[in-house]
């Protein structure tokens, strides 16, 4: 083969490589655009045809609408509104003095009693401004008795600017302090198994605090989203299926100071009970757990929340051990094997593990009668 056939061959190989990596990365993103719910907690959906007057109903509530911005937005707001507020009433006392012509372009005689004193221009207006908002009280400007608008003027914008410090101040303070911060330390395994445990087939989930203080009254639950058609004909795009998840203590005030693994026990109930190692990936779901708690140090609740689509479903397999005794009697969490997973034997699906313990047990089981007797009998040689 000469050189050129050889190119031929290289360069046609390597097309298919980039063409085969294209696809996947596309198919990758169509999937994760699919998903309700992200990794992190986010919903991934949008509203659009909102009506002019419910659009209203987010200027009402002004306060959660500032503080579910954006950081960058908050900002803008914050240096706006005092910037804007320091330049309107800038505007205001250079207008009193021109009204009154305190300014030197009027030529005032040495009599003359100002309303704001050493207010010069525009600039020196904003600055009487700036100092009267945040009460820097420099000494060399100030209000005369002279005028009573200034007067006025000077109580509204001392009343506003207390009123802007305490919205924006405590809309920053507010936005550090929200519960979805300390969600940051909660963390789910970024995939789920499926194992018997018990002698019962569940799907199991591994979730730690990652701080040392805990969540009080922490409560796991989950739900199932798939497209399903009633009987009338009706397609549910996003129904919503319960799961019930739980640990060995129970699923109610959990003393969450070490990792947990979380399960569902796949019986005759469960959504999962028709899947199979092999159908599981081909099924159309979402499973989105959830994580309730109040936090101890502020007693403010938060929910976490993850994601789980059937690539992310391993049928066949358990988490590695994460929590060891040390010699010193000490606990210790290794994280590296928080999303480890180690394959066991595991059923092919829940209604062959039902079948299997079915005929184990028709096969210990026994029947008593009690008129059978036993009658000996002596044969005798003839």
């Amino acid at each position: 083969m000469s050189l050129d056939n050889y190119q031929k061959v290289f360069f046609r190989g390597m097309l298919k490589y980039l063409r085969r990596r294209f696809t996947r990365n596309l198919t990758e993103r169509n999937r994760q655009r699919a998903r309700l719910v992200s990794k992190d907690g986010r919903c991934n959906i949008e509203f659009g045809n909102i009506k002019e007057h419910s659009r209203i109903g987010f200027l009402v509530d002004i306060w959660t609408t500032v503080l579910d911005l954006k950081w960058r937005y908050q900002m803008i707001i914050f240096i706006s509104a005092f910037l804007g507020s320091w330049f309107l009433f800038g505007l205001l006392w250079y207008a009193v003095a021109y009204v009154h012509k305190d300014l030197p372009e009027f030529s005032p005689t040495e009599n003359h009693m100002p309303c704001v004193q050493n207010i010069n221009g525009l600039t020196s207006a904003f600055l009487f401004s700036l100092e009267t908002q945040v009460t820097i009280g420099y000494g060399f400007r100030c209000v005369t008795e002279q005028c009573g608008e200034a007067i006025f003027l000077l109580v509204t914008q001392s009343i506003l600017g207390v009123i802007i410090n305490s919205f924006m101040c405590g809309a920053i303070l507010a936005k550090i302090s929200r519960p979805k911060k300390r969600a940051k330390t909660i963390t789910f395994s970024k995939s789920a198994v499926i194992s018997k445990r018990g002698g019962k087939l569940c799907l199991l989930i591994r979730v730690a605090n990652l701080r040392k203080s805990l969540l009080i009254g922490s409560h796991i639950y989950g739900k199932l989203l798939k497209t399903t058609v009633t009987l009338e004909g009706e397609t549910i795009i996003m129904d919503q299926v319960n799961i019930d998840f739980i640990v060995d203590a129970g699923n109610e005030n959990l003393f969450f100071i070490s990792p947990l693994t979380i399960y569902h026990i796949i019986d005759k109930t469960s959504p999962f009970y028709e899947m199979s190692t092999e159908t599981i990936k081909q099924q159309d779901f979402e499973l989105v757990v959830f994580l309730d708690g109040t936090i101890e140090a502020t007693s403010a609740t938060c929910q976490v929340r993850t994601s789980y689509v059937p690539e992310e479903v391993f049928w066949g397999y358990r988490f590695s051990p994460i929590v060891s005794k040390s010699k010193e009697g000490k606990y210790r969490v290794d994280f590296s094997n928080f999303g480890k997973t180690v394959q066991v034997d595991t059923p092919h699906c829940a209604y062959c593990l039902q079948t299997e313990k079915e005929a184990k047990l028709k096969e210990k089981k026994a029947y008593d009668n009690p008129v059978f007797q036993l009658n000996e009998v002596n044969e005798t040689k003839m």
